[in-house]
């Protein structure tokens, strides 16, 4: 009788593993510690912690006289502009992300992998910005580009979550979908659309960051894209989908 019969388990799918949770943790305490904290020392994080491209431009900085800092100190942006939110809308909508691919992501790559891609996508994302913005004041907050590259990731390894949605678990061989195939190539098109026409505009969140870094959502992307492949690699093949 169906009474009888036992609940099925529920789904990996629909559970977030740990990694990802704690990730968004980390953005969340980030972004509320700058609410709780002065407008004055808020905007001192901002241009130390934001990636602001005039800091990389050395004719930029002798015409203005300002020191740059140390090469360590030029660095750590390119990794904590991701922590840093322009409000409680744009952190809700990078957590939703993360909450929508990051699982994917984990569960096939493990724990370390998937923070090691969160911050090289996030970093290509600054460097593409830098590249199409040199010596621009304007800082780029936001976990966005790191986003993009584990949306970009979800995409092609979707066909390993297949097993997950009949209660088997993700598979640890199927494979990836290629560069090329038609999903891919529909959904990078509607993407790169979405964030030109977005970035061009103005259209979305505006504030301390003025327009969208659309330039770093792309970079991330094509990171996310190009590197989950090598990424696959990598991971461990005795790990299980539990994470």
């Amino acid at each position: 009788m169906a009474f009888l019969q036992p609940h099925a388990p529920r789904q990996p799918i629909f559970r977030a593993p740990a990694v990802v949770l704690i990730l968004i943790a980390l953005l969340v305490a980030a972004h509320a510690a700058r609410t709780l904290v002065s407008a004055a020392q808020s905007l001192a994080w901002i241009n130390q912690y934001a990636f602001i491209p005039a800091r990389y431009s050395a004719d930029f900085l002798s015409q203005h006289g300002i020191d740059g800092g140390s090469l360590v100190e030029r660095g750590i942006p390119f990794l904590t502009y991701m922590f840093l939110h322009n409000d409680y809308t744009h952190l809700a909508i990078n957590s939703l992300w993360l909450l929508a691919f990051g699982p994917i992501v984990a569960r096939r790559f493990g724990a370390a992998l998937l923070l090691v891609f969160f911050a090289v996508c996030g970093v290509a994302g600054a460097a593409t910005h830098l590249a199409f913005n040199w010596a621009s004041m304007e800082p780029v907050i936001g976990a966005s580009a790191a986003v993009s590259g584990l949306m970009a990731a979800g995409i092609r390894l979707l066909p390993t979550e297949r097993p997950a949605l009949l209660g088997q678990g993700p598979s640890a061989e199927a494979a990836m979908l290629p560069l090329w195939s038609r999903q891919i190539i529909l959904f990078t098109v509607i993407w790169a659309v979405l964030n030109v026409v977005a970035g061009l505009t103005g259209f979305g969140m505006a504030g301390e960051t003025g327009l969208i870094a659309w330039q770093a959502h792309l970079g991330g992307y094509a990171a996310g894209l190009l590197l989950s492949g090598p990424f696959d690699a990598l991971r461990p093949r005795a790990v299980g989908h539990q994470i």
